[in-house]
């Protein structure tokens, strides 16, 4: 490996020796706090590695890895992202009887895992990423393990991704079979200069469909995701949401563009059914629920559906809306979760919906943050959510996806109704009779007060100033978008 090849690949080398660290750390001293400021200084480090290789076009780091304008996006983008996961952690499991130190080796190595994804070029890349991420996500999930619903979540999930590990395998064994090569590019190119798809290609993209639909949640694949989403700590629920699903997303746009998927009306067809189905299922779904976890987890399949219309537009203007759509549901998802976080007690989490009663009067702050993260997702003026959705539209109707564009605009309709809900719960007096909560040291929540405040204050942000970030999307993506 050169020298250009180390360099390029910085950010994950700091990933993996911070996680490195860690562990040698444990294995001498279990301290909860050298761990926390361990795990945000290898984040920072990481972050300073990738601020140094912005200006890239193109490198090829052969034959597995691209760093691209597109993947310098997604590295920043779950950077940051597990960098606030991680701040919001150390209050939530200070307060735990378990020992936490592991919890962000495990969380720097699913990062890792994520990074590895959008970056790759390769089946075999591909899978490394996704079996770093899977894995590191199963003990994750089911960390707090006296906690009812653990388990059965972190086994839950251990099933869902053997059946995607073993749907994605399967798929691309098959498709090697038939092109002879198991780079994204060369793929391509052998589709390129055949006529029409051979039936056993075909096979094997269906088959890596299923497996990567399961990554996702999306219909018909989401059986249990809303079960992992409640069983899962709240600070992993948020990583669940974001960084896992916004990896996978980056990695398919890459495969697609690549493999040249977008010139067979068959795989889009797939595809639009899978959009319309998450869309409807999602928010139906999510209508009668009582738990907030599980009322995010639905919504955040109707999500990806929604991510789809641009995902199938497949244009400049689609992947531009793709990667602001991911930020603003980032910054929205991890407000959300961030809120269940910070109101999460010893003995379980604030996820029953009784437990937001009256929150507006016991807590103004946190209920405003909470009620600017819902009305994000719900699509209204003034917030990310609502320009993330404009651009979605945007790139749905230049490429006159007109079916998915109406079905877009009524299932918003329909998602209204339950954060509108929520909402309502959170105006309504407070119990008298509620027990008071017991809490730590107010210097515990400073990390995780400051790092809401500054979410709220980036989603009114990029829903008023939004020509920053499409500045900044356009100058990255430019170079992939080329490429295509």
């Amino acid at each position: 490996m050169s020298r250009n090849d180390l360099l390029y690949l910085m950010p994950l080398l700091v990933l993996a020796g911070g996680a490195i660290l860690n562990m040698l750390l444990v294995a001498v001293k279990r301290t909860h706090k050298i761990m926390y400021v361990l795990t945000i200084l290898v984040h920072i480090g990481a972050l300073l590695a990738l601020y140094n290789i912005k200006n890239i076009t193109a490198y090829t780091v052969y034959p597995l890895f691209i760093l691209d304008g597109l993947a310098v996006f997604n590295l920043g983008l779950i950077l940051l992202t597990s960098l606030a996961v991680t701040l919001l952690s150390y209050a939530y499991f200070e307060q735990r009887e378990e020992r936490k130190e592991e919890y962000y080796i495990l969380l720097l190595l699913a990062t890792l895992g994520a990074c590895v994804l959008v970056i790759s070029r390769h089946f075999a890349s591909f899978f490394l990423g996704l079996e770093v991420l899977s894995v590191s996500l199963y003990s994750l999930i089911a960390y707090l393990r006296t906690r009812e619903r653990s388990d059965e979540a972190g086994i839950k999930y251990l099933i869902l991704a053997a059946f995607s590990s073993a749907f994605l395998l399967f798929g691309m064994a098959l498709v090697y079979a038939v092109s002879g090569t198991m780079e994204f590019s060369g793929i391509g190119n052998y589709l390129s200069s055949s006529r029409e798809l051979d039936t056993l290609l075909l096979t094997g993209f269906g088959l890596m469909i299923v497996g990567i639909g399961f990554k996702l949640g999306v219909v018909p694949f989401h059986m249990w995701a809303p079960d992992v989403y409640q069983g899962a700590p709240a600070p992993v629920t948020a990583f669940i949401a974001t960084v896992s699903k916004g990896g996978m997303v980056a990695l398919l746009i890459r495969f697609f563009s690549q493999a040249g998927g977008y010139r067979y009306p068959d795989m889009l067809l797939i595809f639009t059914i899978i959009a319309i189905a998450s869309m409807f299922a999602g928010n139906l779904l999510a209508l009668r629920q009582k738990n907030i976890k599980r009322l995010l987890a639905y919504s955040s399949i109707s999500h990806l559906g929604y991510l789809l219309v641009a995902f199938l537009a497949g244009n400049k203007l689609g992947v531009e809306a793709v990667s602001f759509y991911l930020v603003a549901y980032f910054i929205t998802s991890l407000g959300a979760f961030g809120v269940v976080t910070i109101l999460s007690d010893k003995d379980r989490d604030a996820d029953k919906l009784r437990d937001y009663r009256g929150l507006l009067w016991r807590r103004p702050v946190t209920a405003a943050i909470f009620i600017a993260m819902l009305l994000s997702l719900a699509g209204i003026p003034l917030t990310a959510g609502f320009v993330g959705k404009f651009y979605l539209l945007a790139a749905g109707v230049n490429t006159q996806l007109w079916l998915l564009v109406v079905m877009l605009v009524i299932n918003s309709v329909i998602g209204l109704y339950y954060y509108i809900k929520v909402i309502a719960v959170m105006f309504a007096q407070p119990n008298a009779k509620r027990e008071p909560r017991k809490l730590l040291h107010p210097v515990f929540y400073l990390t995780s007060g400051s790092t809401m405040m500054v979410l709220a204050l980036l989603l009114v942000w990029v829903g008023i100033n939004p020509n920053g970030l499409m500045q900044l999307i356009h100058g990255l993506l430019d170079t992939f978008i080329a490429a295509r």
